[in-house]
């Protein structure tokens, strides 16, 4: 028997052994041997795959039949609570509806509102005592509860939010109050990524002196992309208004009128040509500082900024064109330096890894530069066997160097962003409950856990898990509120 051969096979390929020894296409010795796996595994794969097939075609219990019973106690009724309105973003009133309709409880909005006080309480000590030493680089944002600035800060690898504060103000003082008592509690990150918030900047530099603010990536690109779709869009509509002129011209032509619009249809073509090799001009130039400047996997920082230079000079040269174009040639010009900081961070890491498995540094820029193609592609493929000809045998060492690199950059604050979606919710149905319900949402999402995520290793963990490398209680124990209830049979 092959043990380590039976203990690498994924769920995937288990089932579809099963499916060939359910079938019999094939012998059980036969599938033993062509997989590397005993006899005695292929058998308990035949057992799983058939007690599935009894689960699938037993009969269904009645609707009414018991299934389980639950132990009612006070502190399972407050985990009802916080778990409909956290969980499940409920409403107060919803809650009252819910006990009263399903479970046959009364309570009263106010002692919802109680629960949630008590448990707000609870979350603030706990978010606290959190150290935040782990945090290699912050994500910072402003976002607003009604008219109040709500300043938010997480942790760009374990999406841990460290900060989620009410304040009345968003300038420099508030900013930096809040960022020492994050430092009080361990926060020493390498750099931040954020807007453009004067207010944000200013505090940032005021708690972390000469630490690095990197400018965020995306709302650039998107301002960029917004201005571009603007003028496809003129162009459209120039092209629109041409072709109604020349509807009109040319039933002018069939009344003997032929030069009535004919002045008329040359400047909508005029406007026409214009429009359209305006709109191309810009959507060359978006094109080509989203893929090749401002993306993670590129030319050195000196190359970049060269870039960047000749693409602001170029919307220099059509800025009278259109207000809108100067526009975004001066911001673009005015955070060069911060936008394109990751650069000089993914330099200094590349030529590290170059160091670290004495391989030339050119070698090891083409890796990072081959992951902008699609690992699906043939191109892709067809560089990294070039490459692996040129590296050798340490190849696939140098690879996951510059892939752990990359994926430790973050040039944009998305992930902030993402956060304030969904607080959004929250704040929409529960405006009364202030500043301090943000110390319950903050607590309960840092330790809720991961259903499902694109990074694979988040999956049934906890921001905080991710931060720590610790395991912890489910939240509602932490609360104070007890194990969850067992089901009983």
């Amino acid at each position: 028997m092959n043990q380590s051969n039976a203990a690498t096979k994924t769920k995937v390929e288990r089932k579809a052994i099963a499916i060939l020894a359910l079938s019999k296409s094939s012998t059980k010795t036969n599938l033993a041997a062509e997989h590397g796996v005993s006899r005695k595994f292929i058998h308990e794969q035949v057992n799983i795959a058939h007690s599935a097939l009894d689960d699938a075609f037993a009969p269904h219990a009645p609707d009414d039949e018991v299934l389980f019973m639950l132990p009612v106690t006070k502190a399972w009724l407050k985990q009802v609570v916080l778990g409909l309105t956290l969980i499940c973003r409920g409403s107060y009133r919803g809650v009252i509806e819910f006990m009263r309709d399903l479970l046959g409880v009364t309570i009263s909005e106010g002692a919802v509102h109680n629960i949630h006080q008590w448990a707000t309480q609870q979350a603030d000590v706990i978010n606290h005592g959190q150290t935040l030493s782990g945090i290699r680089h912050s994500l910072l944002d402003e976002i607003f509860q009604g008219s109040m600035p709500v300043l938010t800060g997480i942790d760009a690898r374990s999406t841990y939010c460290y900060l989620l504060e009410a304040a009345e103000h968003r300038d420099a003082q508030t900013w930096a109050i809040h960022l020492f008592d994050a430092v009080k509690r361990g926060l020493n990150h390498d750099f931040a990524v954020a807007d453009y918030g004067q207010g944000l900047r200013a505090g940032h530099a005021m708690v972390f002196g000469s630490k690095p603010c990197h400018g965020d990536v995306f709302h650039m690109t998107h301002q960029c992309e917004s201005l571009a779709n603007v003028l496809a869009n003129l162009a459209k509509g120039a092209t629109s208004h041409r072709e109604t002129v020349d509807k009109k011209m040319q039933a002018a032509k069939r009344l003997g009128h032929g030069q009535k619009h004919s002045g008329k249809l040359a400047l909508a073509r005029r406007n026409e040509e214009r429009a359209h090799s305006l709109a191309s001009y810009v959507k060359t130039l978006v094109q080509w500082l989203r893929q090749d400047v401002l993306s993670l996997a590129g030319p050195p920082l000196p190359v970049r900024e060269e870039l960047f230079d000749f693409l602001v000079d170029s919307l220099r040269q059509r800025e009278h064109e259109d207000r809108r174009i100067r526009v975004l040639r001066i911001a673009l010009q005015n955070q060069r330096d911060i936008l394109l900081a990751f650069a000089g961070v993914l330099d200094e890491k590349l030529a590290e890894i170059a160091r670290a498995h004495d391989v030339a540094e050119h070698h090891v820029r083409a890796v990072c530069v081959l992951q902008r193609k699609p690992k699906t592609s043939a191109a892709y493929w067809q560089g990294l066997d070039a490459l692996w000809a040129k590296i050798g045998a340490r190849f696939h060492m140098v690879l996951d160097a510059v892939t752990q690199a990359m994926e430790n950059i973050p040039r944009c604050s998305s992930m902030v962003e993402n956060l304030n979606s969904r607080l959004r919710t929250y704040f929409t149905l529960r405006r009364q409950v202030g500043g301090t319900y943000l110390k319950l949402l903050q607590f309960f999402l840092n330790h809720r856990r991961f259903m499902r995520s694109r990074q694979p290793e988040r999956v049934g963990k906890s921001p905080t898990q991710l931060l720590t490398g610790n395991d912890h209680p489910h939240w509602l124990t932490m609360l104070g509120l007890g194990p969850l209830q067992p089901l009983r049979a």
